[in-house]
């Protein structure tokens, strides 16, 4: 059997961007835009790489959109 080729999530420019804030977290050295906080969740980190990313024009899926809760009233 043939390995599988790893396919990639996001095109290039994204992906690219996306490993270097990958790296930039691993350093220590990503801070988050807002509060200016060293950045430790990886999530968070892919958030950003994607969203510059999209600041530079590269093709990026869309943000999804927040899931707001449905409170009840009694």
């Amino acid at each position: 059997m043939a390995a599988k080729k790893a396919t990639r999530k996001y095109p290039k420019a994204g992906s690219a961007k996306v490993a270097k804030t990958m790296h930039e977290r691993k350093k220590g050295t990503l801070k988050s835009g807002g509060s200016g906080k060293i950045v430790t969740n990886r999530k968070q980190a892919i958030a950003i790489g994607l969203s510059e990313a999209r600041g530079e024009g590269a093709k990026v899926p869309k943000k999804k959109a927040s899931k707001t809760r449905n409170k009840k009233s009694r």
